[in-house]
């Protein structure tokens, strides 16, 4: 393929390619863009012709991507967004504001962080308003990626490692995050529970019976992978995607769960549970907020950060952050 002359490119051609990746749909992606179907289907032809690959090809009533087009996107997306921004920053009014957000994060996350951000909103903000979905991996980059969500917060170590591996190599990375606050995962049981009392061993916790709670519905998690190391594992007899409902049953039966320590008093549980440290080394849990970098500059998204940010301040009573 030659190479593209960027001297002679249009880039309402990126414009457009733009927005029919973003709807899958000539005719809704012409109507965004004020312009006749036809009209859109000659400036994918000229970028076919620029790029030398199909991009986008008919499949029933709208079209789907090539491995090409899906790979361009993200640059094309983050592209555009940076010179939006830059030539047209505007300004956000969070008390005349009617944005909407989209949050994503477990339902202990979600007790901690949930009813100090409504406060903020309510005073500062009362047209916000924010939706809060279920995280569903430790590894959210998909979901912003595609704009699922605006923001995921959580524990998602393996994804802050790759993140801070590829900063350090100077490697182009597309998401920003900022840490929330730090916090740890303990043994939970019920109170009138045979390991209740006394110190919890790691043999006693290997020969009990385990809830996990995964968001993903795999029936291995960390704490699997950390007895792994310790050449131990353990028996897992139920597992459910949160944590509330882990609460629930651990509170009425003899199985062993690991939760977050605050959320054992956020969700009203500490009267029917009790918890004991993990009697294994585990790392301390960063609960980071995590959104992809072509908002950075975005005024409405910089204040919910900043709201996020209070939120998780006035629940652990951190300083402020710099």
């Amino acid at each position: 393929m030659a190479p593209i002359n960027f001297r002679t490119l249009d880039l309402n051609l990126l414009r457009v390619f733009d927005e029919v990746m973003a709807e899958r749909n000539l005719t809704r992606a012409a109507e965004k863009l004020a312009l006749t179907q036809p009209a859109v289907s000659n400036a994918l032809r000229r970028l076919r012709e620029v790029v030398g690959d199909d991009l986008l090809v008919r499949s029933g009533q709208g079209v789907e991507p090539t491995p090409r087009a899906l790979a361009l996107w993200p640059t094309v997306r983050q592209a555009l967004g940076h010179l939006q921004q830059a030539l047209a920053p505007g300004a956000f009014d969070p008390g005349t504001a009617s944005t909407a957000f989209v949050l994503a994060m477990a339902d202990a996350t979600g007790a901690t962080l949930i009813p100090p951000l409504v406060e903020i909103v309510e005073r500062e903000a009362p047209g916000v308003s924010l939706r809060v979905v279920p995280l569903t991996t430790r590894d959210p980059r998909r979901l912003l990626d595609d704009e699922t969500a605006d923001v995921a917060v959580g524990y998602f170590p393996a994804a802050m490692a790759d993140l801070t591996a590829r900063a350090q190599t100077d490697s182009l990375v597309a998401f920003d995050s900022m840490r929330l606050y730090d916090g740890e995962y303990v043994c939970v049981m019920r109170r009138g529970h045979p390991l209740a009392h006394g110190p919890l061993t790691l043999d006693q916790y290997c020969a009990a019976r385990h809830l996990l709670v995964s968001f993903s519905g795999k029936p291995f998690g960390f704490i699997d992978e950390a007895l792994a190391a310790l050449g131990r594992d353990r028996r897992i007899v139920l597992t459910v995607n949160q944590f509330f409902t882990a609460g629930r049953v651990v509170a009425a039966s003899d199985l062993l769960t690991v939760l977050p320590r605050h959320f054992v008093g956020v969700a009203s549980l500490k009267d029917e549970l009790v918890w004991r440290p993990l009697p294994m080394p585990m790392p301390i849990v960063h609960v980071d907020a995590l959104w992809h970098r072509r908002r950075r500059h975005d005024p409405a998204h910089r204040w919910l950060q900043d709201a996020l940010a209070r939120s998780a301040r006035r629940t652990f009573h951190a300083p402020p952050l710099p």
